[in-house]
């Protein structure tokens, strides 16, 4: 009986879903990497050519006081979530600050518990490993580099944003030829096309890697018109942006072209303050990427959804945030979350209907907390539809000093107070379990082997989170929290470079490589974050030393070594703090091991 029960209890779960999603508009999700409020040129900007995204401005309602995190990590947990970044664990962009808490529900835990499909095509920047990664957190299908950006120490090695090796669905190495934006939006047209074929609604978020530094074009003629008028690193800035635009017009022509245009929410939006681009143009405002003063964490975001009643052409002035967006989406969708989630957004529905609708006075927090230790008021800004108290010491108005010139805090302690009393209630709510150290699962079914990277080495001081600080031999040391999926014995392989380096310990990689990406100081003959000079530098690695849980084991270098290779008695369910170390011919550490594979060797 058992059995039919099972099957009958299954078959009555998809029918729910497909209840569930007739009738539903499809969602996609446009987030641009570093793109700032003043790299649009219908916000004025005299230099960049966006008519994709002009277009899109004109025909949507336009959110012009919203507001994001000073970087793009925290700009993405608070995202998915509804909820404040620091109220997921989201506090930084490496050393293990960018994992997402791994039991929150994320916006597509919501879409495919409503019958959507769901991709994720391009930067997730979440978590690197079991449980982190986009297939663990609702996804049905993901194509994507290195979690942090390209270069980054867990995205392939020689990777440059042109014919790149990618992650689809959790395996790595996947060549696939093209721009690797131009590659993003391919995936994404064919997932539209797949889910109508399906008779599914859809949900897509679309990530770029682009215009992040360093900016790589497969063709720098694409930056030559800019460069008559500006330098050449915003000349392939917005070079950049210009190609995402287009992208972004092929996107649109292709929901018009299979009907779905009409019933389909789209969104653009930035992740963070403006980067290079603010050379040139800001909006007027003061600051930029990693500040809270409003240049740093105000960006564009338009709203389009042609069959749903949205005020296209309209601006709504109300103050909302990153982490509005879930809540709006639940309402604009009907959606019926899995469980209680106690959103800190609030839905801005009522203003994409009627940008003059009432909409309560509240007061929202923007912080940069790139510490170990959270610090209250430490790069934080308490903001209202009028105020800006920026680090507990400036006051602007922002409605009669959008520049924020003229701090105003003497003259009104009293709405500095009121602020002050509402960040003690967001602080306690925030903090608790804010630093709690990231862990991966190793000898899971769904990942078979783990890729440790000292990226996510948790040291107060910078890891080494690119490709070429490795090569440099930064000599910081970190260590990774692993959790066993299971009892037994567990191979961790240590390595100075990555396997697909194929070099040895005690060496370096000899490139070859087809140069096929330019940055605006030329070719590309290596790593993305290195130049034409880079070098790699040797180590005298004569041993290895593992430590798991406190137990340490070192083990000699062979000669001519590209790794060490260390078996491991793990239990299940057990958490182990792990330190991989590379030692001289004298037992002195030199270095960190960078890279570290670990897989369940048998039961």
């Amino acid at each position: 009986m058992q059995p039919y029960l099972t099957a009958l209890t299954f078959c009555l779960f998809l029918c729910a879903q497909a209840v569930a999603a007739a009738g539903k508009p499809n969602v996609i999700i446009i987030l641009v990497d570093d793109m700032g409020y003043g790299d649009v040129a219908a916000h004025g900007n005299p230099v960049i050519h966006t008519p994709n995204l002009d277009r899109l401005h004109a025909e949507s309602a336009r959110l012009t006081d919203f507001h994001v995190d000073p970087t793009c990590s925290p700009t993405r947990g608070a995202l998915m979530t509804g909820k404040y970044s620091h109220h997921v664990k989201v506090w930084s962009t490496i050393a293990g600050g960018n994992h997402l808490r791994a039991n929150e529900l994320t916006m597509a835990d919501a879409f495919r518990a409503n019958g959507y499909r769901t991709g994720l095509f391009g930067k997730w920047h979440l978590g690197s490993n079991l449980p982190y990664r986009p297939i663990d957190r609702g996804f049905d299908e993901w194509l994507g580099q290195g979690d942090g950006g390209v270069g980054t120490t867990d995205d392939y090695f020689l990777n440059d944003r042109v014919n790149d090796r990618f992650i689809r669905n959790g395996a790595r190495d996947q060549p696939i030829e093209g721009w690797a934006e131009e590659v993003f939006f391919n995936s994404a047209i064919d997932f539209i096309r797949s889910s109508k074929k399906m008779e599914k609604p859809f949900f897509i978020y679309l990530p770029t890697y682009s215009p992040h530094h360093p900016v790589t074009l497969p063709d720098p003629s694409w930056a030559d018109e800019n460069k008559q008028k500006v330098d050449p690193v915003v000349a392939f800035f917005f070079a950049a942006i210009e190609k995402i635009d287009a992208q972004i017009g092929r996107l649109r022509a292709t929901l018009a072209a299979e009907g779905l245009d009409r019933d389909t929410i789209l969104m653009f939006m930035t992740d963070n303050g403006g980067t290079q681009g603010v050379k040139l143009f800001n909006a007027g405002m003061r600051g930029r990427k990693g500040e809270v003063y409003d240049g740093g964490h105000r960006v564009p975001c338009f709203v389009h959804w042609p069959a749903g009643g949205l005020r296209h052409g309209e601006d709504i002035t109300t103050l909302n945030a990153n982490f509005d967006v879930l809540p709006t989406l639940v309402e604009l969708c009907g959606l019926k979350l899995p469980r209680t989630v106690d959103f800190d957004g609030r839905s801005f529905r009522a203003q994409l209907l009627d940008p003059k609708a009432a909409t309560p006075e509240r007061t929202l927090f923007v912080e940069l907390q790139r510490r170990f230790t959270a610090e209250k008021w430490r790069g934080a800004v308490g903001m209202t539809s009028r105020w800006r108290l920026v680090n507990d010491k400036e006051l602007y108005d922002i409605k009669a000093d959008p520049g924020q010139t003229n701090n105003v805090l003497a003259e009104h302690p009293d709405v500095a107070a009121t602020i002050r009393q509402e960040f003690e209630s967001y602080w306690t709510k925030v903090t608790p379990g804010d630093r709690d150290r990231a862990e991966f699962i190793v000898g899971d079914d769904r990942q078979a082997e783990t890729f440790l990277s000292s990226s996510d080495w948790y040291v107060p001081t910078n890891p080494p989170w690119n490709h070429v600080e490795v090569a440099d031999g930064l000599t910081a040391l970190g260590d990774w929290i692993i959790r066993a999926a299971g009892t037994g014995t567990y191979r961790f392989e240590v390595r100075r470079w990555p396997r697909e380096a194929d070099a040895e310990l005690a060496g370096v990689p000899v490139i070859h490589k087809t140069v096929d990406a330019w940055d605006s100081h030329g070719p590309k003959p290596g790593l993305i974050y290195g130049n034409a000079k880079t070098t790699f530098k040797k180590l005298p690695v004569g041993s290895v030393r593992l430590t798991v849980d406190g137990t340490m084991q070192t083990l000699p270098a062979a000669p001519g070594a590209k790794e060490v290779s260390f078996d491991i008695q793990l239990t299940a369910d057990r958490r182990y703090p792990v330190k991989a170390e590379l030692l001289d011919g004298s037992g002195q550490v030199i270095a960190g091991g960078y890279y570290v594979y670990c897989r369940k060797k048998s039961p």
